[in-house]
């Protein structure tokens, strides 16, 4: 069976989710140290604004999506508006509504596959 296109926008979309989990466990580790900038990634949608659609291949003479398809995000600074007299950016509360934000993301991303591959495996019943 070919791969379906909506797992693979799926894992993207998951490891966007632990990319920016990752910055901001960053973010909030570096809360006290001088001079650090938050930081975080473009949003989701900015990182499929910027793919390249391709059709899924179901003939072997069809075109196939390429890696370069699916770029991972890269991390970008964070508004600075939050800074300290140390010139740290990092505003606990807001990393910690992020991180809410992040773990909700990854659920509704984990249960519309789940939910997906249900779906495909009673149709293959």
């Amino acid at each position: 069976m070919s791969q379906v296109y909506l797992f693979q926008l799926a894992s993207q979309r998951t490891q966007w989710l632990s990319a920016r989990q990752s910055l901001i466990a960053e973010n909030v580790a570096n809360a006290s140290t001088p001079g650090f900038s938050a930081r975080d990634l473009q949003p989701f949608s900015a990182v499929l604004d910027h793919t390249q659609m391709s059709m899924t291949t179901t003939d072997p003479s069809h075109l196939a999506p390429t890696a370069a398809d699916f770029d991972p995000a890269r991390p970008a600074d964070s508004d600075a508006s939050n800074e300290t007299l140390s010139g740290n950016s990092v505003n606990l509360a807001d990393e910690m509504i992020k991180l809410g934000d992040v773990s909700h993301q990854y659920s509704v991303a984990t249960g519309v596959t789940r939910i997906y591959h249900q779906m495909m495996m009673a149709a293959l019943k």
